[in-house]
């Protein structure tokens, strides 16, 4: 059942803004004021040389009008270098709270949240949209802050020098607004969907180069390369529409910047002639109008690159949305007692693979779930871990719903533990830490014994050891899950094939070693090998999604239903293999 992870909407979205702005106001506002300054002292030079025209004109003198004019230009630059200096140091400082922020969130993320999404798709958030977004605030957000002033600024100008004129100047604001209205109306969901098709498209890469050899074990290469061709195509259309709303946006702002030049010109050679405006009134007007042009300019490339981040924004900020957060539970569970009541699950579109599922785990006790493939013995584990809420019924641990607590209040109470576990970027001693930051070598190695993980003293610093997942082995990847989960000291754990990647001789023995390190906590066992069943307390039989039978090890067998059965092959099993 894969979820696609939500997407902030537009208020949230501005209300992170604002947070991000008021986290540092003096940045933000130091980097509007300069800005602001540079753009007014761009304004000194037209209207200077409109003087200076005029001044010739009459007959008068203009080397301080041209010193002053000089001295503009060098202010214009000192401020425009220092402003850039300031807002990229704002910028940097934003994007790293918003790479932290969504480190945090992801770490927050309840299980099954992360059980049932896109790796893709957090992926592409985590790296594509975070850089398309610090990009935007170190170089687009800038640049357009500086040319909105710029261009507001420009305009007035056009009107404190002559009205009449001025009003010309007006018509390529009305023209961008005009285009601008229609792209936005447009871009946000158009980026979003490419947003979208870019996280399935990285989804489905990754899926592809993870199971290479499956895929050609079983012949399925043609049926991939299909899948393929078929996101790559969604992916080419969503690019092919925001290019479309570029190709109608550009040349409509290109005509309604040039357009007002024009008939100032036009205009002003009418006023001249009658002597309503002065050489000069006309010249700064036409510079001041041609110069709106290079913010427009600005403007315009830069507006796909804000839509685009502000799309990843919405992307990164939907991982704070109330669609990924967990219901935390009202009060602390008051015992290590599990009990589920009247359990039914179905995933997406199937019937149940759980019915009316009642059990009672017993705190401390080895309990065994066994059952054919398919039975539902790892949906019911996850249910039991919280991992998963039922559609009816209710798990609770302490009288209070599983699925219900925080994250880190989950696990303190119960840890699933699957074959599937990762090594993490660092040290051996690293990695161990994950599960208790406090705890001093001795009890890392005393976890590393309990699970037979003898080998970590052959490495060449030990637990100081760099090492990845590759150049360990899966089966020593497991090893170190495994002692996490004894750091971790939760009291129920629950073991989903948690031993698969190990050869039998040392899954044997890192059972035995668990069975001893997790004394006096509960564990629950999702047995694939039915000699783990033996050793339980009780064995739970389950068949299509139904609890059959429960009892010990000998009682079952001695009763001759599924459990016998099940037993009776697997020793069969056993003989043809030996």
């Amino acid at each position: 059942m894969i979820r696609d992870l939500p997407v902030a909407d537009r208020k949230h979205v501005r209300q992170a803004a604002l947070r991000l702005i008021r986290r540092d106001v003096p940045g933000f506002t130091a980097t509007l004021l300069l800005n602001g300054l540079a753009a007014a002292a761009a304004l000194v030079s037209p209207w200077l040389l409109g003087r200076i025209i005029d001044t010739i004109a009459a007959g008068g003198t203009i080397d301080l009008l041209a010193a002053i004019a000089v001295g503009g230009a060098l202010l214009q630059l000192i401020l425009s270098r220092y402003a850039e200096k300031i807002g990229t140091r704002f910028s940097e400082r934003t994007q790293e709270r918003i790479r932290q922020e969504l480190l945090d969130r992801v770490l927050a993320l309840p299980a099954a949240t992360v059980e049932h999404i896109r790796t893709g798709d957090l992926i592409a958030r985590g790296t594509t949209d975070v850089g398309l977004v610090g990009h935007t605030l170190r170089d687009a957000a800038p640049a357009v802050l500086v040319s909105s002033l710029q261009a507001l600024f420009l305009v007035a100008a056009v009107f404190l020098v002559d009205p009449l004129l001025g009003a010309c100047g007006l018509l390529a604001p009305a023209g961008i607004a005009a285009a601008s209205r229609w792209y936005l109306r447009r871009a946000r969901a158009a980026y979003l969907e490419e947003g979208a098709a870019r996280s399935e498209l990285a989804e489905h890469l990754a899926a592809n180069a993870a199971g290479a050899r499956t895929i050609e074990a079983l012949g399925l290469q043609d049926r991939r390369a299909r899948a393929a061709e078929r996101v790559i195509e969604r992916s080419r259309v969503a690019q092919l529409n925001t290019l479309f709303l570029r190709g109608v946006l550009w040349p409509s702002v290109e005509v309604s910047a040039l357009l007002p030049p024009v008939l100032v010109l036009l205009l002003g050679g009418v006023l001249l002639d009658s002597g309503q405006v002065t050489l000069g009134a006309v010249v700064s007007c036409v510079l001041y109008l041609r110069q709106l042009q290079q913010p427009i300019e600005t403007i315009l490339i830069w507006m796909e690159q804000l839509q685009s981040s502000g799309a990843s924004f919405a992307r990164i900020e939907g991982l704070q949305t109330p669609a990924t957060q967990t219901a935390v539970a009202a009060a602390e569970p008051r015992d290590d007692h599990i009990v589920a009541t009247g359990v039914h699950f179905a995933y997406e579109s199937t019937d149940d693979v759980v019915t009316g599922v009642d059990l009672t785990v017993r705190p401390g006790e080895r309990l065994a779930i066994v059952g054919p493939s398919g039975a539902g013995k790892s949906t019911l584990g996850k249910l039991l871990a919280g991992i998963d809420r039922p559609r009816l019924g209710m798990v609770t641990v302490g009288s209070v719903p599983v699925a219900d607590l925080a994250p880190a209040q989950l696990r303190e109470h119960v840890v699933l533990v699957t074959q599937e576990q990762h090594l993490f970027l660092g040290t051996v001693r690293d990695n161990l830490h994950l599960a208790d930051p406090t705890a001093d070598d001795d009890h890392l190695e005393k976890a590393l014994a309990a699970v037979g993980a003898d080998w970590v003293t052959s490495l060449d610093d030990e637990l100081g050891s760099h090492s990845s997942g590759t150049e360990l082995g899966p089966d020593r990847v497991q090893q170190l899950a495994l002692a996490r989960v004894i750091l971790a000291d939760p009291h129920t754990v629950i073991l989903d094939e948690a031993t698969a990647m190990l050869d039998p001789r040392t899954a044997r023995r890192a059972e035995r070693s668990l069975a001893a390190a997790l004394e006096g906590r509960t564990v629950i066992a999702i047995a694939h090998r039915l000699h783990t069943a033996r050793d339980a307390d009780r064995v739970v039989v389950m068949e299509g999604g139904r609890v059959v039978e429960v009892g010990a090890h000998d009682e079952l067998v001695a009763a001759g239903g599924v459990y016998e059965a099940l037993w009776s092959s697997s020793h069969v099993e056993a003989q043809i293999g030996g």
